[in-house]
């Protein structure tokens, strides 16, 4: 993986600077349910001046249908193909914050899209953190089994190798929303910015 980020304290990062070094790319985050990509990308996106677009909302706009009825009338191959078009659509759309359902970036060609037309950024968590954060809500087709645990750590072992080839991994660790934001800024700034121009003057 090309950055990792942990905790630290936060760099006062020149804002409109990286808005600016940034361009016309998307800040893509991507990650397993319960890494924090919706919440964590809203309060990113509000930092940063720039649209939140939530994938999957979008994906249920053009379904006219909600994820669980994809998942229970069509299947998941289904779901996976009209995904593929939908991000298409919306990184043709940039600069954006764009939060990816979890399956995402599995699919090759959507992370050469990524690439072209944005940045990617892992959200990476631990187990025992994205199971307490999943429990929290009953929407979540890929965990209805006996064993959600077990499921979740199969695809973490199955994702996690593609995750990192993320431009950036920064931890969602059990931290505030906003504490997590300000790492994902400094790992974009120190990313894309000359050392000079990261600070605030």
């Amino acid at each position: 993986m090309a950055g990792e980020v942990s905790s630290a304290a936060p760099a006062a990062i020149d804002v409109k600077r990286l808005r600016e070094a940034l361009g016309t790319r998307s800040i893509v985050l991507v990650g397993l349910m319960g890494a924090g990509k919706s919440s964590i990308g809203r309060r990113l996106a509000h930092r940063l001046g720039l649209p939140f677009v939530d994938a999957d909302t979008e994906i249920e706009k053009a379904a006219d249908l909600t994820i669980p009825e994809i998942f229970d009338k069509h299947g998941e191959a289904y779901f996976r193909s009209g995904e593929v078009r939908v991000v298409a659509r919306i990184l043709d759309a940039g600069p954006q914050v764009l939060a990816t359902g979890g399956g995402a970036y599995m699919n090759a060609g959507t992370r050469d899209r990524i690439r072209e037309r944005g940045i990617s950024i892992w959200l990476k968590a631990d187990l025992d953190v994205l199971m307490k954060r999943v429990k929290r809500r009953g929407d979540r087709p890929l965990l209805k089994a006996d064993d959600p645990q077990a499921v979740l750590k199969r695809l973490m072992d199955e994702r996690y190798p593609v995750y990192a080839e993320a431009a950036l991994t920064v931890l969602s660790r059990e931290a505030t929303h906003e504490d997590v934001v300000e790492d994902v800024i400094r790992a974009l700034a120190a990313h894309i910015m000359p050392p000079a121009e990261r600070d605030v003057p």
